[in-house]
């Protein structure tokens, strides 16, 4: 493996990247962020214990979609060993279409931290160390680590985290900027940030409030990290990308999106959908409220996209938001 592979480089060309985020990553909304210009997308995060399992749920969610020739990987779990075999298995299965991998040492979900895995492994750093040194070991691919500005409300540990995952052998790591216990609350700390950059040799990837260009740009300037990680903030808007992507390149930013281009991104992200899921696509909704958000009318329709159930539903709710928008422009 060469170094690039393994280090300095490799946020050479993934400077842009969906985050993975459980229940919204899928396939669908990958393609859709890629070719609005995420150099990356990520899978949903992927349990270690489910892979070892051979459960074909969450197998499933390593399924690429047509022409999707790299993506990352996360895996969640706390057994080394466990995590070590799987890595070595989703490897092996993807190929040359596995970016690398990462380890999630950052969700602060419930009944994620209650198993002792995501975020919870920042309370035990050993643990954390014994993981990365055992999939380290077992792939070719270089392992990255996301994590928590710290586990505990008003602790913060992600410097002193951030030396150890590097002693153990992490190729790159992401950083956000929130505490565990905080959730989704409050802001993202970028001045943490920073503070890893500076106590690291590895590659920094700053994640946390991304929400426009200019954050980006701002993000990058106020901490030095090598790559950004966006995640709810590409909910129902893929463009983003493209605004970020203007931004690094010292383009004029894209005009944000109609209403007509929105509801014909929500109509085609249910399709790509469909094509995955079958007739039943009610996944589709979460999506299809994000892409309403701010809308004339999508109050609504928001009821009605509860009662979705097929590519036909929802087409119906975006054309009669459509009327609405077209009859009430001053709304």
């Amino acid at each position: 493996m060469t170094s690039v592979m393994k280090g300095g480089g490799l946020f050479g060309s993934y400077r842009v990247i969906l985050a993975p985020m459980a229940g919204v990553s899928d396939i669908a909304f990958r393609s859709l962020c890629v070719e609005q210009g995420a150099d990356l997308a990520f899978t949903e995060m992927v349990s270690a214990k489910g892979l070892s399992y051979a459960n074909e749920k969450t197998r499933h969610l390593l399924d690429l979609a047509p022409g999707e020739t790299r993506v990352g990987v996360q895996l969640f779990g706390h057994e080394p060993q466990t995590l070590a075999d799987q890595a070595a298995w989703v490897e092996q299965t993807l190929g040359s279409s596995l970016a690398y991998l990462d380890i999630n040492m950052g969700c602060p979900a419930r009944k994620i931290v209650t198993k002792g895995d995501g975020s919870a492994l920042m309370k035990d750093p050993l643990l954390a160390s014994h993981i990365v040194e055992a999939v380290a070991s077992a792939v070719e691919h270089p392992v990255t680590v996301k994590f928590r500005r710290g586990y505990y409300q008003g602790k913060e540990t992600a410097p002193e985290f951030a030396r150890d995952m590097q002693r153990a052998g992490a190729a790159a790591i992401t950083v956000h900027g929130r505490f565990a216990e905080q959730m989704y609350q409050g802001s993202a700390e970028w001045e943490t940030i920073a503070r890893v950059k500076d106590c690291v040799d590895i590659p920094v990837v700053g994640n946390g409030d991304i929400t426009s260009a200019d954050d980006a740009l701002a993000m990058l300037e106020q901490t030095g990290c090598d790559a950004l990680m966006i995640a709810r903030a590409a909910c129902g808007n893929p463009w983003l990308f493209a605004q970020i992507r203007a931004a690094l390149d010292d383009r004029p930013l894209p005009d944000a999106p109609t209403l007509d281009e929105r509801l014909a991104c929500a109509k085609r992200h249910a399709r790509l959908l469909a094509q995955r899921e079958g007739k039943n696509v009610v996944r589709m909704r979460k999506h299809a409220m994000w892409y309403l958000a701010g809308l004339p009318g999508a109050s609504v329709a928001r009821g009605r996209i509860n009662s979705c159930v097929t590519v036909e539903d929802f087409d119906r709710v975006f054309d009669e938001l459509a009327l609405y928008a077209l009859e009430h422009p001053h709304r």
